[in-house]
């Protein structure tokens, strides 16, 4: 059991790391519309990072926490992208934004009692019994995947 308790400690100060490495592997780029990531600007990884984690992944966490064994849709970010990126919005609105949210997503479950990080929710694809936990994984995950292609693309 301790060695679950240091993990879930360890993964919210590293995702509170991971959205400040982010934001300054963004801010790295003279030119935030620099292609990175096949055809993505830098701009567009950080509105993108945003947005997921704003909607999906930060909204699925406090749903599964706020209510019972809530259902998730999926979700189609090139979609999301094609309709609702505005490439004139300041690149620093958008971190600031990311940075506030992860603050505020890593203020919720540090004080998380055990039992809430496995409380379920459903998907329509990938079924139920997602927990909370798992969410939180995918939500580190997601800025990660990206950070390290900013990372690289800076190489």
């Amino acid at each position: 059991m301790k060695e679950l308790l240091e993990y879930r400690e360890k993964m919210i100060t590293r995702l509170a790391d991971a959205a400040q490495e982010f934001c300054s592997a963004c801010r790295a780029f003279d030119d935030p519309f620099t292609k990175v990531e096949g055809e993505w600007t830098a701009h567009q990884i950080a509105s993108h990072t945003r947005d997921v984690d704003k909607m999906i992944y930060g909204a699925r966490i406090r749903q599964t926490l706020n209510e019972e064994n809530p259902e998730f849709k999926s979700f189609d970010a090139d979609a999301w992208m094609a309709e609702h990126y505005n490439k004139d919005e300041p690149l620093e609105n958008i971190l600031s934004d990311f940075s506030a949210n992860m603050d505020d997503l890593c203020t919720i479950l540090q004080p998380m009692p055990r039992k809430a990080w496995s409380r379920e929710s459903r998907h329509e694809t990938m079924g139920g019994g997602l927990t909370l936990q798992l969410w939180v994984e995918r939500s580190l995950a997601h800025i990660e995947e990206h950070l390290l292609a900013l990372k690289k693309a800076k190489i």
